[in-house]
């Protein structure tokens, strides 16, 4: 097989972790072109002793850390695209590489190492960096709707052990309503089957009539929101919930959330 056929498949890849790393698919394009032209013009020299994936991705790290292509171009984004776009440029561009290709390329940590030119333990580190800085970026207050005493405090738990507050935890759809008119939350966790018979869901509708915010339905009734028709939310989590599972969708839903993005 020949080098260009080993490293076609890897090649959409490349191009994605490129548009992250860069803001912009043209930008990312062209350092992505400038590592194959230097494959090209000296095949020789491309490391035979790794896999070629990782071969292609130092090929363009070296591209990228010694070449200005220029500023990115102005292309037009989604509000997602320019949210999680504005939070990375504001990282070190060290620790931005880092956790791109391990949270989204899914390079080792040993890997990661290898293309960066660092150690194991350096990559950890910026890894880490790059996450406080963003829960830092994200922090926020929260709104919890749940009626189960004992499941509202382990949600609340969760939420400060992240560097979030809470506003407070409704029980019903009236206190939630009146709750988050009051305090103007960050973010909402919403179960659907609240105290008196009220609905999580007519409760989150009459919230987003006043204020524009990010929801996370937690709730052992998915089905009444997986109908199969829109809208249905983009954060939904079923009881019972394992903690990182909850982490993880505050996390994401804060990440591309305009409200806390950087200027």
């Amino acid at each position: 097989m020949s080098l260009g056929q080993q490293l076609a498949p890897h090649l959409p890849f490349l191009r994605r972790y490129a548009r992250a790393l860069t803001g912009s698919q043209q930008h990312g394009d062209n350092y992505v072109r400038a590592a194959l032209q230097a494959i090209l013009d000296a095949p020789d020299e491309f490391p035979r002793d790794v896999d070629p994936r990782l071969g292609l991705y130092r090929t363009f790290q070296a591209i990228f850390n010694s070449t200005d292509l220029g500023a990115d171009d102005e292309i037009a984004q989604s509000d997602y695209e320019h949210v999680g776009n504005a939070r990375l440029k504001t990282l070190q561009s060290q620790a931005r590489q880092a956790l791109l290709l391990t949270a989204m390329e899914g390079f080792a940590p040993e890997d990661a190492a290898h293309l960066l030119d660092v150690s194991t333990e350096e990559v950890k580190s910026l890894v880490e960096d790059a996450l406080s800085e963003i829960e830092r970026q994200t922090r926020t207050s929260v709104l919890i709707i749940e009626d189960e005493p004992m499941i509202a405090m382990d949600l609340e738990a969760i939420v400060r052990e992240l560097g979030h507050s809470v506003t407070g935890v409704a029980v019903t759809r009236d206190e939630a309503v009146a709750s988050a008119a009051e305090t103007r939350p960050g973010l909402v966790l919403a179960d659907i089957q609240l105290a008196d018979d009220s609905s999580g869901i007519d409760a989150v509708a009459d919230i987003l009539k006043n204020i524009t915010v990010p929801v996370i339905f937690i709730t052992a009734f998915p089905e009444r929101l997986l109908t199969g028709e829109r809208p249905e939310p983009t954060f939904l989590i079923t009881k019972p919930f394992q903690h990182a599972t909850v982490r993880a969708a505050i996390s994401q839903a804060l990440f591309f959330d305009k409200q806390t993005a950087p200027a």
